[in-house]
């Protein structure tokens, strides 16, 4: 039982890296949305397996969170700003796709290799978990400063905050009270990126940050 715990454990949080690839894969809007739904649909399964096999209830409530509002209200809420803002189009990117990717290949192996080496004495799941924990974190780091699109940004930002639920609940969870706290945090945060996103919208017609750059006197 303790090979399959481990295994599932390692599929999931496996999972988790292998969408966090497909974001940075995607060059259209919807796509984009679609595929961080499914962000938080591995990261929901992740945490409820993790309830599972440590015995820690209150981790199903940050897997429902998980999958309440960024498997769904989130993804909804960023569809009908795409909407409203018109949009629809190629997401455009600092550097092209497949040199980011290569780039996200390589902050993998280091995450590996650091973290691996950092909780040399912790329990062979927990050292995985945090391994792939971190690479979530960097891929998400990637995607905010390889995307211009404000939108994908803000997606880089909560796939971020997705791998550090993961590192806790890898590391044997964190107090309840912090993850519901986290989770209102993010909304909070997230209602005032859109209203933001809006106010960019309406006052340059536009929410590529790197267009931004010549109302600034930035233009190259």
């Amino acid at each position: 039982m303790a090979g399959l715990a481990f295994d599932i454990s390692h599929l999931l949080a496996g999972g988790l890296v292998l969408v966090s690839f497909m974001l940075l894969y995607q060059d259209r809007m919807i796509g984009l949305i679609n595929v961080f739904a499914l962000h938080a649909l591995v990261l929901a399964l992740s945490v409820a397996w993790q309830a599972n096999i440590q015995d820690a209830p209150h981790l199903y409530i940050t897997a429902a969170i998980a999958l309440f509002f960024k498997g769904l209200i989130i993804p909804l809420t960023l569809r009908r700003i795409v909407r409203r803002l018109e949009i629809h189009r190629t997401i455009e990117t600092v550097v092209g796709i497949g040199p980011t990717m290569l780039v996200g290949m390589g902050l993998v192996a280091l995450s590996m290799v650091v973290m691996l080496h950092v909780t040399a004495q912790e329990a062979l799941l927990v050292r995985e978990d945090m391994a792939f924990a971190l690479s979530v974190v960097l891929l998400g780091l990637l995607m905010m400063v390889s995307r211009r699109n404000a939108v994908g940004q803000v997606i880089g930002f909560m796939s971020i905050e997705n791998g550090l639920v993961l590192a806790a609940t890898g590391a044997r969870g964190m107090p309840l009270v912090v993850e519901i706290s986290v989770a209102f945090s993010i909304l909070i945060a997230f209602i005032v990126i859109g209203i933001f996103l809006f106010r960019i919208r309406e006052r340059f017609d536009t929410v590529d940050v790197h267009a931004l750059d010549s109302f600034r006197g930035d233009r190259q």
